[in-house]
């Protein structure tokens, strides 16, 4: 499957600092140091049923400021990421409105492309779709199955997740939340025949009015967890630097993909695993079953500036909770007016400072409100609003958009 067009990166003449992250698994921070020089991550995608909400984009954008920081720390980036063009809520829509899945699937993963290259993220090397992955699929449920780690009930193949010693490491949580979790997110904690009810389906057998595909076991398709696992380590191997997405993957869907690669391979899944935080709209996350979705599309064809849509983003630091209102996004398109305007006067404030506050904000946990902060300074002292206007820098402007282009990824 294709990405999306890449946006060109300006070369920086200074190199950033080594990036440290937050690491669910450990809850602490650390260092990533990646191996060879090159930087390997792996970023959950899209269920392209209905796409790209805010909370989608503040998720693909935090990720872009890790890619981002990796390239200024001087680091080659290997970024993956799926597309999972078949799955139940797919289907489910696709029935509901009257038009075939894959028609369905098609039209809103080159929505999803339009929206990632309108908001300058850097797409990924590899960009598979769960539908191409089936056959990577296959072969990982055999190595699971020679080591004992799948069984059947019905036409189904599960996964034991007793059979990984590490379950759980990952996202920490008690049993009791486990289940709950598992129940409100895709798994079928009560159904019968199951060794553990957190026992998760790696195989789906056919079933009526289904699209289905040849396998050692029947006709059926992927599991949800199995098909991001077989992707990751076909294209990134074993303990590669970051494993990404939203929060509400850290359990059961990041938790399964550990084990499924941990049993088959015997190696760590990722080295740290890093996740956005939830963004909310009249009172409730952002989701389908609420209605309460704002699209970028439409954004974008409300003549609303992408950029001004990243920065409303990069406002808020990516591990946070946060409520989307109208008003953020009508302050960012304020503030990137002021910005432009002080850009456009070629001298302006000394810039050198703020250059080094933002690649060391990126590098500290992915900060962007500390980075887009000392933009916000260098802008009132350049226009004078907190005071007399300090024009000493001649070169301001050059110095400082490269910067924001290549570590924030804002073209000014």
């Amino acid at each position: 499957m294709r990405a999306w067009n890449a946006p060109g990166i300006p070369v920086l003449p200074v190199t950033g600092p080594p990036v440290v992250l937050h690491d669910t698994a450990t809850g602490g921070s650390v260092e990533t140091s990646p191996e060879g020089g090159t930087a390997r991550l792996y970023v959950c995608g899209i269920t392209p049923y209905d796409a790209t909400h805010i909370g989608h984009a503040n998720t693909y954008i935090a990720f872009d400021l890790l890619n981002r920081a990796w390239r200024t720390a001087g680091h080659d980036v290997r970024f993956v990421q799926n597309v999972t063009d078949v799955d139940d809520p797919l289907l489910e829509r696709a029935t509901k409105v009257g038009v075939d899945w894959v028609e369905l699937a098609e039209r809103e993963t080159e929505l999803f492309r339009k929206d990632m290259e309108a908001l300058r993220v850097l797409p990924p090397v590899a960009y598979t779709g769960a539908v191409e992955s089936i056959p990577l699929v296959i072969e990982l449920i055999q190595r699971l199955e020679a080591a004992g780690a799948i069984y059947r009930v019905e036409d189904d193949l599960y996964f034991s997740v007793s059979a990984d010693p590490a379950f759980g490491e990952e996202s920490g949580y008690d049993r009791e939340t486990m289940l709950r979790f598992f129940g409100e997110r895709g798994g079928d904690p009560d159904r019968a025949g199951k060794k553990d009810p957190l026992d998760c389906v790696v195989w789906r057998g056919e079933r009526e009015g289904e699209p289905s595909w040849d396998s050692p076991w029947g006709k059926g398709r992927p599991g949800w967890h199995i098909e991001c696992a077989a992707i990751a380590l076909k294209e990134l191997g074993g303990a590669f630097d970051v494993q990404g997405g939203g929060s509400d993957l850290v359990f059961p869907h990041h938790e399964m993909c550990a084990g499924h690669v941990q049993v088959a391979t015997g190696e760590p899944f990722a080295k740290a695993y890093s996740h956005a935080g939830m963004v909310a709209y009249d009172g409730e996350k952002m989701s389908k079953s609420l209605g309460n979705l704002v699209f970028v599309s439409a954004l974008r064809n409300s003549d609303i500036d992408p950029m001004a849509i990243r920065l409303s983003l990069l406002r808020h630091h990516y591990r946070t909770d946060w409520e989307w209102t109208d008003d953020q996004l009508w302050t960012a398109v304020d503030d990137l007016a002021d910005w432009r305007r002080a850009l456009a006067l070629g001298a302006g404030a000394p810039a050198a400072p703020v250059l080094e506050e933002i690649l060391a904000a990126l590098a500290d946990d992915l900060d962007a409100p500390r980075a887009t902060a000392a933009v916000d300074g260098w802008v009132r002292a350049t226009l004078g609003t907190d005071g007399l206007a300090d024009t000493s820098d001649a070169e301001a402007a050059v110095t400082l958009l490269p910067v924001l282009d290549a570590a924030l990824g804002l073209s000014l």
